[in-house]
């Protein structure tokens, strides 16, 4: 994505701030600056150049000093990040701020509650502006960076104080397509196409309400996502967003959805082709990446060696992976229950309450009688109670009875055909994102674009 000429400055004003931006030194905008490093030090020189920068500009970058600092071209620039066990004074004294101008730039970064110096991690990156004094150095500016997206601006004012600001970075989104052809798993072919985690994550909850992942995914699969990535000015990804479609076509299931913001109620869903949502009463699987490791139906009890029914079905997990409410209701139990150990059970609309057992321990706020959404984590995988390792035992239950949560067919979402201008609202954007995926890569009929597909 190209960058344009955002401030409205010359091109070289333009391209000098946008560098500044991506390095979190607020004070290069101004200064073009040649680096070079000394072996065996981390602290890294530059000669200044003075350039004409308009007030407007450096207002916008959070400039808070005098123009008149900038026609003095015998500054130098340090920088370095933060080691562990370091506090923020060792960082700015090691790269040559006194101990005196260190703690008033953080002490002013501090007051503005920009930064905490309890917080700061290893890794933060420091960037100083120093004026030679003697055999001194003076602190002209800090730039101090743990966040990808903005940055904590520190500069002396015209008195000799210290300032402190944000400098956000501008971000962009780009639209990003994977497709690819499943072989060993969803995961891996995703990331080998140049998705992440996130973009694997949000996918699998889409479809977490129609599919078992562990049954009914299978090499020669294929799929696509389209994803938003938001990127600075330089090209850098800096944060993922939403995923835009996501389809999957495949041996035994084969569905698109696309994201959409309903104009009468203001809610984000997915809905497929036809305008039907993705999300149900309630998901077939409230967790992601587990595996199927024991199914409904009468077995021998690992522990006790009797044959029963097993109630729920199990998927097998690490310890502390996140387990999600699998739909909207009230914690009716969130306690230790005999063999099922931690324990907790949602009640449901219309006779339906959930269970939830083995977990290590309780997500946030889970207690009896709590409201929760669908979604929400009410609890981590473990290996409480009778249990011979780490994993989710999950119950549907339906009037009192336990039912097999695998073979139902949840009651659907809302269907846009319902509200007839939500739904042509729905085909015009729906229009937008399949020029969008032609665009990207996608191979599809042009012809049938502008009418709702029929599910496969």
């Amino acid at each position: 994505m190209a960058v344009g000429n955002v401030l409205g400055e010359s091109p070289l004003q333009t391209s000098i701030i946008a560098g500044s931006v991506a390095l979190g030194a607020v004070f290069l905008a101004a200064l073009a600056v040649s680096v070079s490093s000394t072996p065996g030090n981390d602290v890294e020189t530059a000669e200044a150049v003075a350039l004409p920068v308009s007030q407007d500009t450096l207002a916008d970058l959070g400039w808070t000093s005098d123009l008149s600092v900038l026609s003095d071209t015998s500054r130098v620039e340090a920088a370095g990040e933060l080691k562990r066990g370091d506090t923020l004074s060792d960082l700015l004294m090691r790269l040559g701020a006194s101990p005196a101008d260190a703690h008033k730039a953080i002490a002013a970064a501090t007051e503005a509650e920009l930064i905490d110096p309890r917080r700061v991690r290893a890794g933060l990156s420091a960037t100083l502006m120093l004026e030679p004094v003697g055999d001194a150095a003076s602190l002209f500016g800090v730039s101090l960076r743990q966040d990808r997206d903005h940055s904590v601006v520190v500069t002396r004012t015209s008195d000799g104080a210290f300032e402190a600001s944000r400098l956000d970075v501008r971000l962009e989104p780009e639209i990003q397509r994977v497709a690819g052809i499943i072989q060993t798993s969803l995961y891996m072919a995703a990331l080998d196409g140049g998705a992440r985690d996130q973009q694997v994550a949000d996918f699998a909850k889409i479809f977490a309400y129609d599919l078992d992942f562990q049954r009914e995914i299978h090499p020669g699969d294929q799929f696509e996502i389209v994803y938003e990535s938001l990127v600075d000015e330089r090209g850098n990804p800096v944060r993922m967003g939403d995923v835009i479609y996501a389809e999957l076509d495949g041996r035994v299931f084969n569905r698109a959805f696309y994201r959409f913001t309903t104009g009468d109620d203001e809610v984000t869903d997915y809905y497929d082709p036809n305008g039907e949502s993705a999300t149900k009463f309630l998901m077939k699987t409230p967790i992601n990446g587990a595996r199927l490791s024991s199914h409904f139906g009468n077995r021998r009890h690992p522990i006790s060696g009797y044959n029963r029914l097993h109630k729920g079905t199990d998927f097998a997990a690490p310890t502390g992976t996140p387990v999600y409410a699998a739909g909207h209701g009230v914690i009716e139990r969130s306690s230790r229950y005999g063999g099922y150990g931690n324990y907790v059970r949602i009640q449901h609309a219309n006779g339906y309450e959930t269970a939830y057992a083995h977990l290590s321990r309780y997500g946030p706020g889970i207690r009896s009688g709590v409201n929760v959404r669908q979604g929400d984590v009410i609890g981590y995988v473990g290996s409480t109670g009778a249990s011979t390792g780490p994993h989710l035992h999950y119950e549907v239950i339906i009037n009192g009875g336990h039912v097999n949560a695998m073979g139902l067919n949840f009651p659907t979402g809302r269907k846009l055909e319902d509200t007839p201008d939500v739904m042509d609202d729905f085909i015009a954007y729906k229009r937008e994102i399949d020029a969008l995926r032609q665009t990207l890569g996608a191979d599809l009929d042009v012809a049938a674009m502008d009418e709702p597909a029929t599910e496969g």
